[in-house]
């Protein structure tokens, strides 16, 4: 077994020849929420270094899809013909990200988000005024807002369904532009960059963070923070042992990352006296298309629908892989597949075919019956627009009819997983404990001195839920909050 770096706090009185760079905020590691702080630190007149172990800026921000959940009334949502009211976007992200959302972040969150949105254009990522409509894990297209399942039961019974899901105006995986703005941003407002340069654990004086050790190509360099370090560094999904100890649910399955979110961020500041918060939440994708789904439905190994599939995807990957008996498989029609835009398929094709329920059964290795029973059911209840048992919407109902496909979500999109795989990918949610202002809180509550975090190496809103864009969202929102707050910190 590999031994792991030690990531001790060390004192400042024991760096060897002293401090190599010293700065007023040192923001470590260069994602959304590094950016964010780098940029608000660094306006508000702070001197500003941001550590970064790749090449250059980006992280795992930059490979995502881009989707940033604002709302409460953008000027994107009423340009769609939406109108959005904080209270509306606050009673669906409590329910979505639950159970136990964290209340106070989420508040604010919902408050300030119309003013978190101009903070984007400000920065200059454009957004087109218009609605992708259909469902879907991310449009190919550059449309600017689309649906992220507030139009799903039971959500669309708490608030009046408006769409969210902000995106960057680019096809397809829109997280590049983003933190190409972000960044450039950050570097015009004054933030030195350090690339290539690994913080390895926390310098102490005394009781307070005073900056960082890190290994830059092979050699020791010392940071010296005269008011405060921002840990933005990401979450643990890449660490086999931490996701054993706190998030094992993952293990075994795809990790959605830069391959660099090893947690050591976390692991420094805790050593260092840090508390963490709600570590076992995560986020899953499984590779189900909405828009098949949608059409069709989702069963589990033994034939059983179990969720409404018009829900935000994200959530019908949790309950299968956190609640039922895998494999999972989209179950549609050749008229349902057919009328899937070409754009939505993905490149994605039926694994297995039949003209009868009970040879596709034999075929997926279920028991006799059971899809057979799942799907008259469903049909019997879709021919009066019905769904009692999970409430679809209307839209999406009618009855299945011969010939009948089973689509196997291991197969990936694009052809990506060649059968390889469960079928399911995620990342971490919880993290450092934070205030709504980035202080990091140690186990008794308090404020550990000269320390902030955000992104994915905190806690954020997220109870046991996720909706897509609130990585970004709460990233870059708390990511602000944190670079004024150490820009302020005072050097007692």
């Amino acid at each position: 077994m590999t031994r792991r770096t030690s990531v001790e706090p060390v004192a400042a009185s024991a760096v060897g020849g002293g401090f190599d760079h010293e700065c007023d905020v040192l923001v470590v590691g260069f994602g959304c929420a590094g950016a964010a702080a780098a940029y608000e630190a660094a306006s508000a007149g702070a001197d500003v270094i941001v550590l970064e172990r790749a090449s250059g800026p980006g992280g795992s921000s930059a490979q995502s899809g881009g989707e940033l959940y604002l709302g409460g009334g953008t000027d994107v949502q009423k340009a769609c013909g939406f109108d959005d009211t904080p209270d509306a976007m606050y009673a669906f992200l409590e329910a979505a990200l639950g159970p136990h959302a964290d209340t106070a972040k989420l508040r604010l969150y919902c408050d300030e988000s119309v003013e978190h949105f101009e903070w984007f254009r400000e920065r200059g990522v454009p957004f087109k005024p218009t609605l992708y409509p259909s469902p879907v894990w991310m449009p190919m297209t550059d449309d600017g807002l689309m649906w992220l399942g507030e139009n799903a039961w039971p959500y669309n019974t708490l608030a009046e369904p408006a769409p969210r899901g902000h995106r960057p105006a680019a096809p397809g995986f829109a997280g590049g532009l983003l933190m190409e703005k972000l960044a450039a941003a950050a570097t015009a407002a004054g933030a030195a960059t350090h690339t290539d340069t690994q913080a390895a654990a926390l310098v102490m004086d005394g009781g307070r963070v005073a900056g960082v050790t890190a290994r830059s190509f092979g050699r020791d360099v010392a940071y010296r923070a005269r008011k405060a370090v921002v840990i933005t560094t990401g979450g643990f999904v890449d660490n086999e042992e931490m996701l054993a100890a706190h998030a094992p649910v993952l293990l075994g399955h795809g990790k959605v990352s830069d391959g660099l979110d090893d947690g050591s961020g976390i692991r420094m500041a805790t050593a260092a006296g840090a508390a963490v918060r709600r570590m076992s939440a995560v986020e899953i994708a499984l590779t189900a298309l909405p828009a098949m789904v949608n059409r069709g439905m989702l069963v589990d190994g033994l034939g059983r629908r179990f969720i409404n599939e018009d829900v935000y995807p994200g959530h019908y990957s949790v309950h299968a892989v956190r609640h039922q008996p895998g494999p999972y498989w989209t179950i549609i029609d050749e008229e349902g597949f057919e009328s899937v835009p070409e754009a939505d398929r993905w490149g994605l094709r039926p694994s297995h075919a039949a003209e009868t329920l009970a040879e596709l059964e034999r075929e997926l290795g279920m028991p006799a019956g059971a899809l057979e029973t799942t799907v008259e059911t469903y049909n019997r209840h879709a021919e009066n627009g019905e769904d009692p048992y999970f409430h679809k919407d209307p839209k999406w109902l009618r009855p299945l009819r011969p010939p009948f496909a089973a689509i196997d979500p291991r197969a990936g999109f694009f052809d990506g997983g060649g059968g390889k795989g469960t079928g399911a990918a995620g990342f971490t949610l919880g993290g450092l404990h934070t205030t709504v202002d980035g202080a990091v809180l140690n186990n008794s509550g308090d404020p550990v001195p000269g320390l902030y975090a955000a992104g994915r190496a905190s806690s954020g809103m997220h109870g046991e839920g996720y909706i897509s864009g609130t990585s970004l969202g709460d990233g870059t929102f708390f990511g602000r909050r944190a670079g004024r707050a150490a820009a302020r910190e005072e050097n007692e």
